[in-house]
Order: structure tokens, then C-alpha cells, then sequence
């Protein structure tokens, strides 16, 4: 058996790193609205930063629009990108507002977390990157999903009433 010197771990955790980093960079690279961190944390509050840039979770059941019911649009606080509409907003029970579809499957991408050694699917904005939420599959008919989303993510419209 061949043992691993310090010197040796030390430089394959180094790489590793370094991997991780820019594979995180590259990542980051995959969509169309590119900012520096610093244009970042100006444009947005600190917890839509926490959220949407480090992939934070707001509070079960104290999101603003975890029990909005008003009728119009939800759209990414990090970019513009309409993302859900209220016509398939439901009532989950899991304290954030959660939706059975997007506007348009174009508008999120679906990437593997593993994060608190769990697997999941995190959803993503597809024009910044912006973290959202999660995507499971219990929830109601048609699709079976449930997109639970942080409220501190979105920015909501409501329709002009008639």
C-alpha cells in the first residue's frame, strides 16, 4: 500500500479546489446576464443575495409571497426572467409559495444538488443563474410537480383589473 504524504494530500486538495472552482466559474458562465459579485450585492437586497447568488433558504412560512393569492406574474428579482404564473400557484403546506409549472420550461434550468447529503433538484434561473428553489415530485395533476420557490427570488405583478 502506497502512502500519501502531506505534501502530496496537500497539493491534491489543492487541485481540487481549484477544479471545483472553475467548474462553479464555467457554470456560472452558462447564462446570458453576466455580473460581477459586487454588481451583484448592489442591485439586490441582502437576502435576495443569500438566496439568489448563494443558493440561501429563506424561513419556512415567512416569505412574502408564500400566501399571496393575488392573480398576475412571478418573475426572478435577480434579472426580470417571468418564471410562474398564479393560475398554477397551489397551496403545498410547506411554507413557501409553490407552483405545479413554470411560464415556460425555457425560463429555469433543472441542475443535481447534493448538498446536506441529500440529492435534489435545484431550479435555477435560466437567464441569470439566480438560485430559486427546488423542484419535487409530489405534487398535483397535471405535471405532478411541485416547484417550491423563495419568495425573496421572485418579484411579483399583479394583472390590471378589469
Amino acid at each position: 500500500m502506497k502512502t500519501v504524504t502531506i505534501p502530496t494530500f496537500a497539493l491534491l486538495a489543492t487541485l481540487c479546489i481549484s477544479c471545483m472552482a472553475q467548474d462553479k466559474k464555467q457554470q456560472q458562465n452558462d447564462f446570458p446576464v453576466q455580473k460581477t459579485d459586487e454588481e451583484w450585492r448592489a442591485e439586490l437586497t441582502p437576502e435576495e443575495y443569500h438566496i439568489l447568488r448563494e443558493k440561501g433558504t429563506e424561513r419556512a412560512f415567512t416569505g412574502k409571497y408564500w400566501h399571496n393569492t393575488a392573480k398576475g406574474t412571478y418573475y426572478c428579482a435577480g434579472c426580470g426572467e417571468a418564471l410562474f404564473s398564479s393560475d398554477t400557484k397551489y397551496k403545498s403546506g410547506s411554507g413557501w409559495p409553490s407552483f405545479w409549472q413554470p411560464v415556460d420550461e425555457h425560463n429555469i434550468k433543472v441542475v443535481m444538488d447534493t448538498s446536506y447529503n441529500m440529492v435534489r433538484e435545484e431550479i435555477v434561473c435560466a437567464r441569470c443563474g439566480g438560485h430559486l428553489g427546488h423542484r419535487f415530485n409530489d405534487g398535483p395533476q397535471p405535471t405532478g410537480m411541485r416547484y417550491c420557490i423563495n419568495s425573496a427570488a421572485l418579484d411579483f405583478k399583479e394583472e390590471e383589473k378589469k
